[in-house]
């Protein structure tokens, strides 16, 4: 059952990444193609903007170019993965159907947000201003109160929690319906799984020398479960929880429990693997960790057995 589904899943999504219309195509409804709300434009220029200038003239102060090439690199591709989710005909057709929705989500929270923290926009977003504004965000971004509020939430305990939260509270169906039914609270969605997905990832990319790589590897399984606790029961619901897909997931020849189906394996299985990869990065890291450990040890011991030999 589910061959056929993906099937047509993945005819649906051709659509997605080609800037025609998709009305000459065999499968579902005419959408109009790449859209670009102000709102998500002018954010996703304004960023661009300012990291660009930021970059470059941090490069003429710097003699060794190279060393913000994979910071560059990382920055881009996010920007780009939020073009396409926001963008995209990803964004109408997430709107007729749930899997696609659930994908769309996904690039926010497993590609974009991952790939610009490792792009560490903050410090090229300061270079980007004047003199003066640059010394007073340093100045505010120095003080206690500050520091407790981002220290607060960015700590792995708190970053956890508030991914999760968003995620589950967000896919409460008459929450998830309101968001297709406003562009605003739609807005308000995205924003919050981006905003959460960045700080899920920021203790990973900078504090796992606080956490280890053993904390780090609870941290992210703990999410692997939630997720796919939350994936299963889309997947084997008796019934559609979202009765927006109800009237548009027929227009693709899927219906609203099979769309939802798809959306759960989406978030169950590929999403879950994602993480699943970067849990067995950290183990193998810990481990290696663990292992440089014990041969440190063990060396400091035999260092204190042959000096105990030689007097």
């Amino acid at each position: 059952m589910f061959g056929m589904h993906f099937q047509l899943a993945s005819r649906g999504a051709v659509t997605i990444l080609t800037p025609l219309p998709a009305g000459s195509l065999s499968v579902g409804p005419a959408v109009s193609g790449w859209t670009w709300p102000l709102f998500v434009v002018i954010p996703l220029l304004l960023t661009a903007a300012l990291y660009g200038f930021g970059i470059t003239t941090m490069l003429r102060r710097q003699t060794r170019g190279k060393a913000f090439l994979g910071t560059i690199v990382c920055f881009a591709l996010g920007w780009i993965s939020l073009v396409i989710a926001l963008d995209s005909p990803l964004h109408e057709i997430g709107e007729q159907l749930f899997w696609v929705h659930m994908t769309q989500h996904e690039i926010l929270m497993l590609i974009s947000a991952p790939l610009l923290v490792l792009g560490r926009p903050l410090i090229p977003f300061l270079w980007a201003l004047p003199s003066s504004w640059r010394e007073r965000a340093a100045g505010f971004a120095r003080t206690k109160l500050f520091k407790a509020l981002w220290i607060s939430v960015s700590a792995p305990l708190s970053a956890w929690l508030l991914s999760a939260l968003a995620l589950w509270i967000w896919h409460v169906p008459w929450l998830f319906d309101q968001t297709l039914q406003s562009d605003w609270i739609h807005a308000a969605q995205h924003t919050s799984f981006l905003a959460t997905a960045v700080l899920f990832w920021w203790p990973l990319a900078n504090r796992i020398s606080t956490t280890g790589y053993g904390g780090g590897l609870v941290y992210v399984f703990t999410t692997i479960l939630h997720t796919s606790v939350l994936g299963a029961l889309l997947t084997f619901a008796p019934r559609p929880w979202y009765s927006s897909y109800i009237s548009t997931a027929p227009l693709w020849h899927l219906t609203a429990l099979e769309d939802q189906q798809l959306g759960g394996l989406i978030m169950w299985i590929p999403a879950g693997t994602l993480l699943l990869i970067v849990a067995l990065v950290l183990l193998v890291k810990w481990m290696n960790e663990s292992q440089t450990r014990w041969q440190y040890t063990r060396m400091a011991e035999l260092g204190r057995l042959s000096e105990g030999g030689i007097k």
